[in-house]
């Protein structure tokens, strides 16, 4: 499509909504914790684990030196699982030289300890490639290796669809490996690579594996299952490995049947002497090996681009640890990748015949942020985090729906549900995958939602038999705020309208007998329920900003959909417990808790807990006068959401520096705790909550020295939409060092389990510094970056399409690269010059085209 420019321009500028805090000038190109892309060498390649796979469709992880590792395509998690031989290998001759064969790895990493030294699964003890260099720029990871001996250089590129407002495209089960291989030398190279498998889709006692060499449109490649397994077995399914690019393939279905290490040792000698696979053993196992060899000339290079592809239909609760009803554990609520795609044939040859326009559009993706100027540790932060979409945390069930674990263990899921208080901190979705977002919407105010109007924070699965447990004050009151977020982002008033009763009984829930907020005064007083796993008892902050921000975002969504009544009683407690909660709970440094007990026949049905106080008159578990990390969630989601401030700007100010003077230890060396340790030693981290300033309980609440890299990005975030720039970024950086893969996997942040959706929060830093606000409903743009310098570039998406923006010699140029954006009115302001455009017919930025606005000082 041809771009056309629209120039705007008018002499004077309206002022723009008010501002956290001022903008700074900051040098983005300094290299701070982590570099963009970041790059891994030496002992940093040791806990790398990247995963590969469609966003909600299980992932395999390519290691830090090339390996294979984590195959989480079973539908459950698989932690440490790799088929007993899953490896690449090289075959290189330089005109007449000497053939040098390699698995097509880096050398294995200390310790080489274990009862049978390394053992000999996937052959550690065949030589492999000196050294290599990891990059990782989610969703591509790149590995260099080098090797003296190889008469060639190699390179990997990996990668799976993402696409940000595609989450079919996105959601694919399918690996793509792209080795690249150069001939440097003056004459001409032989090279070949093969992959070998052993099927892994496996019966307890083995039998009945199968592999199958098929051929179609330019792919090759083997189909492995398994007939003897039952037709509903979560295990059932097939894996394909296929080879694009053409060149000389040859192929064994599998290795010979032999005892000791026999098989392995005639794989190597047969492929290891010219490169290709001669005839096939009979008989054979089930490893199979697929290779392609070519001739590259002097000075040039070729590709071998493989496909790896999986469908494993059967997804049950009981198999991958999500609760069900009564009854129903083994009940197949399935993927639905499974139902796009017949076979992982099937998928892998969607993949092939789209994968130009497929890489293309994630290409662009990865380069809006690449070429961002936000800092790059924020950056970084941001898109490490989305590979969680693509991890065992997240699975679509067959009829599209989207659901998530908090996290995962090794083996099985980690606390199931959508849980809300725990999802309400990211903000990815809402911005890349609205559709997804939707879909958690949909189950926290569908079934899940009583008659009462109780939000039970974890849904069961299947969906509408049964409902489990409690209501979290948190949680319901953050799901009214995403609600709000994904009307905002879309303009979609209409869907707005569908969900509205349910939201507004979520939102009123909190005035029953005995409830939250009984006296309908503002302020949260109930017995709470809320992310750390016990109840609040009486006033505190972070439940009650939860509260109104949720009585902001109902009081606009009511007036959009007509509900004036309801719109103007929720402005009334809004404003009374904004100031209640200022003129009772800050203490001048910061905000704490007025405990108060209940008896117990004075709580009201559904909300407590089994983990948390027994004695309701007089409850342990409480934070007191502690200075909590997360004190201000509720004002974060509400600058995410555009909703404005909800109590007094300069407590919240003075409240986040009291964060960083007391939560954040710049060493955690003498840090004491008897809890889970997620940061440790001379880590600089935010710790839960500080009795620095006061007398701990005796009992406090579960977590409250521990670590939690989703509160901290939350709060960080929060720093930089409030203009504590430094601090913000700061505090970023520390984590993404602490994941440095020595000591961590980047790609895999903890807290209740690997891949921890809290994390996703690190999306926010992005949306902070960037400052790109759109309210659909009224086709609003407010740009007014948190960082002065120019030139300015930065990513955007909203419920309707994704771009990039820029600010440099006066003017604001917005692109849409997918989808579209409508406008009526866009206001800028960026190092004291400012600007603003306003229409009597929406604008509509459609994908391709760019928007132009002058700024005048």
């Amino acid at each position: 499509m041809t771009k056309r420019r629209t120039f705007l321009k008018q002499a004077a500028a309206v002022g723009l909504a008010p501002q956290a805090g001022a903008a700074q000038h900051i040098n983005a190109s300094a290299k701070p914790a982590s570099s963009w892309p970041r790059v891994f060498e030496g002992r940093k390649l040791k806990m790398i684990a990247f995963p590969l796979g469609g966003v909600a469709a299980g992932s395999i992880s390519l290691g830090g030196r090339g390996q294979l590792r984590d195959w989480e395509i079973f539908n459950r998690p698989n932690k440490g699982y790799a088929p007993d031989y899953g490896f690449p290998a090289i075959w290189a001759q330089s005109g007449n030289g000497k053939p040098v064969a390699r698995v097509l790895e880096s050398r294995i990493l200390p310790p080489y300890e274990g009862a049978s030294g390394l053992g000999a699964s996937n052959v550690p003890g065949l030589a492999r490639l000196e050294t290599a260099t990891f990059t990782g720029e989610y969703p591509f990871a790149r590995i260099d290796f080098r090797d003296n001996a190889l008469p060639v250089k190699v390179s990997l590129e990996a990668f799976s669809p993402f696409i940000p407002h595609d989450p079919e495209e996105s959601g694919l089960p399918v690996a793509i490996l792209r080795y690249r291989v150069a001939n440097p030398g003056r004459a001409e190279a032989k090279v070949a690579i093969a992959f070998s498998i052993d099927n892994p889709v496996r019966t307890t006692p083995d039998q009945g594996r199968a592999n199958e060499y098929r051929t179609s449109d330019g792919m090759s490649g083997l189909i492995m299952n398994n007939p003897a397994l039952e037709h509903d077995h979560p295990m059932n399914g097939d894996i394909a490995l296929c080879a694009l690019d053409g060149g000389h393939v040859t192929h064994w279905r599998g290795w010979p049947k032999s005892r000791w290490w026999n098989a392995p040792m005639l794989f190597w000698d047969d492929f290891s002497d010219d490169g290709e696979l001669g005839a096939e053993p009979d008989p054979h196992s089930a490893v199979g090996s697929l290779s392609v060899k070519r001739t590259i000339a002097p000075g040039a290079s070729a590709t071998y681009t493989f496909l790896l592809a999986w469908r494993f239909p059967n997804r049950t609760p009981e198999w991958c640890g999500w609760t069900a009803p009564k009854g129903e554990e083994k009940t197949i609520i399935g993927n639905y990748y499974a139902t796009r795609f017949p076979s992982a044939w099937d998928a892998a040859a969607h993949v092939a015949a789209n994968l130009d326009s497929l890489e293309k559009r994630t290409r662009a993706f990865a380069a809006a942020i690449r070429e961002s100027t936000i800092p790059s540790v924020v950056r970084e932060a941001a898109m490490a985090n989305l590979s969680t979409l693509a991890s065992t945390t997240c699975f679509r069930t067959a009829d599209g729906e989207f659901h998530g674990f908090e996290g995962v263990n090794d083996h099985r899921g980690c606390c199931f549900g959508n849980c809300t208080h725990v999802w309400n901190y990211e903000t990815s979705t809402a911005h890349l995958f609205p559709s997804l977002a939707r879909s958690l919407r949909k189950a926290a105010f569908g079934y899940s939602m009583d008659d009462a109007g109780a939000m039970h924070f974890r849904q069961l699965l299947p969906d509408g038999k049964a409902r489990l447990g409690f209501a979290a004050a948190d949680g319901q009151m953050g799901q009214i705020i995403h609600t709000y977020l994904d009307w905002s982002l879309s303009g979609d008033t209409d869907w707005l309208r569908g969900i509205w009763p349910r939201v507004k009984k979520g939102l009123e829930f909190a005035w029953v007998p005995g409830g939250w907020d009984a006296d309908r005064d503002g302020v949260l007083e109930g017995v709470q329920h809320n992310t750390y796993d016990v109840e609040f008892y009486g006033p505190n902050p972070m439940c009650g900003i939860y509260y109104l921000s949720a009585l902001r975002a109902g009081e606009e969504m009511a007036r959009a959909v007509g509900d004036d009544a309801s719109a103007r009683e929720y402005r009334r407690l809004f404003e009374q417990g904004s100031r209640w909660i200022d003129d009772n709970l800050f203490n001048g440094e910061f905000f704490v808790q007025k405990i108060r007990g209940f008896p117990k026949d004075r709580v009201a049905g559904a909300l407590r807990g089994p983990m948390g106080a027994d004695d309701t008159e007089n409850p342990q578990y409480q934070v007191g006068d502690g200075c909590l990390v997360d004190q201000l969630v509720g004002q974060y989601l509400a600058e995410v959401a555009g909703l404005g401030p909800l109590v007094s700007r300069q407590h919240v100010r003075k409240t986040l520096e009291s964060i960083y003077q007391y939560n954040y230890k710049r060493s955690l060396a003498t840090h004491d705790t008897v809890q889970r340790t997620f940061a440790l030693n001379d880590e600089a981290a935010m710790v839960i909550c500080d009795y620095g300033k006061a007398e701990r309980p005796k009992i406090p609440f579960p977590y409250y020295a521990e670590v939690m890299t989703g509160f901290e990005y939350s709060t960080a975030a929060h720093m930089l939409y409030a203009g504590m720039v430094r601090e913000g970024i700061e505090c970023i950086g520390n984590i993404r060092a602490r994941y440095d893969g020595e000591k961590r996997n980047p790609w895999d942040e903890a807290e209740c389990g690997h891949h921890y959706a809290r994390a996703m929060a690190a999306w926010s830093g992005l949306l902070a510094l960037s400052a790109f606000r759109y309210h659909g409903p009224t086709g609003t743009v407010v740009v007014a970056p948190r960082i002065t310098q120019e030139p300015f570039r930065c990513f955007w998406a909203t419920g309707t399409g994704w771009g990039t923006f820029s600010i440099e010699g006066g003017k604001l140029k917005l692109r849409a690269i997918a989808g579209s954006l409508s406008c009526r009115s866009c206001e800028v302001r960026s190092g004291g010059k400012s600007g603003t455009a306003k229409f009597d017919q929406p604008f509509i930025v459609g994908e391709g085209r760019e928007m132009v606005v002058e700024l005048h000082a």
